[in-house]
């Protein structure tokens, strides 16, 4: 492999106020004790252009095995990544389609839940289950989810002898869709909650029930949310294969952006030696990215209930980790923007660290209306159908000048996960794959719960 790498890397946490681990236990602490997020030390490089498998799960395995050498070797990841993702139904697992000149729709949602989650979570669920039986451990995992992560958390651990998940979503927020792919499967180690709330309430439960040392240590907590580093190293390789088919030097990516996890990954695959052009956030009207690039000022404004539910985010978690790396790593200085965030509900962020973040990203917010009308237009000119999130991807690269070059959104759900929003767009519902009608036509069986952690609390020590 060509790769150059420490031999045992390190992990440091954004707040500084931890200690450095080693990948084995940042997949299973997920945040770090002082409140922080885990990034390495060190960005490992590759030459993109001698990575020297074609299978996905091989490419995968060895973009990866730099952060991951200190856990398993490199022959028994490929084994891993082989197991993750045999449940995917198509070969090319993220196929490239083009839609019109120099603009493709990279398909990210052919894993068992229809959506770009199942990436990550179904390797997550490999690791998890390696290390818990050499272990001999169990752990209770939490996750606050959108809609996606959730479904694909639960596919993914539902078998698993080794892990109890809880996952929370919010009440209303989520599709009927998406809901009904958490709340109806069979697994007695699962847990659903609807939270009467938002997801940056469900979000907010999670950093809770963490930072509560005691109870975290007597139910062994573990997170599966893009707060955990393996979640953002899996969704690195698809940049990397996505550009690759291109044969072209000069390609910018276009991502639907909420919790900030899948276009910190396009970010990452840049810093590894990816020259990608620019990486534009597009967000739905939550717009508090788009604004913070604008004016500097990231805001909590509340969270307003769209089309595309899964970026129906105030606080994008991962965006911790891309602040950490503009201002130099210095984690006093991200310490006092969290404190600021908490207090305030808003910090500045200063004009180095902004240019740093302009000097890669774009961002650009796009309206329910526009979205719909993207769906509606590129139908009517192409015969594709977009999912709302996917619509708000397209919609933000059409921002995007020659200059930019070949131009990837990243196709993140199946547009029957949300058959409304695409029938009143195009005035036709989309199919339903057979893997989805199975799951709508099952009993749900989920747990409905408001904003208390004692009550919380008490519902996951006995259920485990």
């Amino acid at each position: 492999m060509n790769t150059i790498y420490l031999l045992t890397m390190e992990y440091i946490s954004t707040r500084g106020k931890s200690k450095n681990l080693q990948f084995e236990d940042v997949l299973l602490t997920g945040l770090a004790p002082d409140g922080g997020l885990y990034v390495p030390k060190e960005w490992p490089l590759l030459n993109y252009n001698e990575l020297k498998n074609t299978d996905y799960h091989k490419i995968a395995a060895e973009i990866l095995h730099p952060f991951l050498s200190s856990f398993v070797s490199y022959n028994d990841l490929i084994k891993l990544t082989e197991n993750a993702y045999r449940s995917f139904e198509t070969k090319e697992m993220a196929p490239l389609v083009q839609l019109e000149e120099n603009r493709y729709i990279l398909e990210l949602f052919h894993g068992p839940t229809l959506a770009f989650k199942d990436f990550a979570m179904l390797l997550l669920a490999e690791l998890f289950d390696l290390s818990l039986k050499k272990r001999n451990e169990k752990i209770t995992i939490i996750g606050a989810t959108s809609g996606d992560t959730g479904s694909a958390a639960i596919e993914a651990f539902k078998n698993s002898q080794n892990v109890n998940v809880f996952i929370f979503f919010p009440k209303g927020r989520v599709s009927e869709v998406q809901r009904k792919q958490m709340t109806t499967t069979d697994g007695s180690n699962i847990f659903p909650i609807e939270i009467d709330g938002t997801f940056d309430d469900c979000q907010n439960i999670v950093k809770d029930l963490f930072k509560d040392n005691i109870f975290n240590t007597e139910v062994k907590l573990g997170a599966i949310n893009s707060i955990n580093w393996g979640r953002i190293a899996a969704q690195i390789v698809y940049y990397f294969t996505s550009f690759k088919l291109l044969k072209n030097d000069l390609v910018s990516y276009s991502v639907p952006t909420g919790n900030f996890g899948d276009i910190l990954a396009g970010w990452v695959a840049k810093q590894m030696g990816l020259p990608i052009k620019n990486l534009m956030i597009a967000t739905n009207e939550n717009d508090i990215l788009s604004r913070a690039l604008k004016t500097g000022i990231y805001s909590i404004d509340r969270a307003k209930a769209t089309i595309s539910p899964s970026m129906d985010i105030q606080i994008s978690s991962n965006f911790e980790r891309l602040l950490f790396e503009a201002y130099d790593r210095n984690s006093l200085s991200i310490d006092n923007l969290m404190d600021n965030l908490k207090n305030s509900k808003e910090f500045k962020i200063e004009k180095n660290a902004l240019n740093f973040i302009r000097n890669d990203f774009l961002a650009t917010s796009i309206t329910e209306q526009e979205t719909k009308e993207c769906i509606s237009d590129v139908y009517r000119k192409t015969g594709y159908i977009l999912d709302p999130h996917t619509a708000v991807g397209y919609a933000a690269s059409r921002s995007l000048d020659d200059k930019n070059g070949v131009i990837v959104t990243l196709g993140t759900a199946h547009p029957s996960k949300f058959p409304i929003a695409v029938e009143d767009s195009i005035k036709i519902k989309p199919d339903i794959p057979d893997r989805l009608k199975k799951v709508l036509n099952k009993t749900e069986n989920f747990s409905k719960m408001e904003i208390d952690l004692k009550k919380i609390k008490n519902f996951i020590s006995t259920s485990i």
